[in-house]
């Protein structure tokens, strides 16, 4: 009778997910004869791992986005201060 291997919870953070990717990578690359019956559990694992870290770095870059919009709108002068300067040159 074949054993299944119990399924694991999907990783909480970047670094989590990061790893599993990694160390599944790397055993897929080492291993000289693909292990079958557990293929579809690393595939499956290694699924939740890159949405976890694609969903992560989607957010980051949602936020260095905000960021930086934020930081080039008070950079930029606003429409008032753009008309007082007109009038006080004139």
């Amino acid at each position: 009778m074949a054993t299944r291997t119990r399924k694991k919870a999907a990783p909480k953070t970047f670094k989590d997910a990061y790893q599993i990717l990694k160390t599944n990578a790397e055993e897929l690359q080492n291993a000289n004869e693909p292990d079958i019956d557990n293929l579809m559990n690393t595939v499956e694992q290694s699924i939740a791992a890159y949405k976890v870290c694609q969903a992560r770095i989607e957010a980051v870059q949602q936020a260095l986005d905000a960021a930086f919009d934020e930081e080039v709108a008070e950079d930029e002068p606003s429409q008032d201060d753009a008309t007082e300067t007109e009038s006080s040159a004139e």
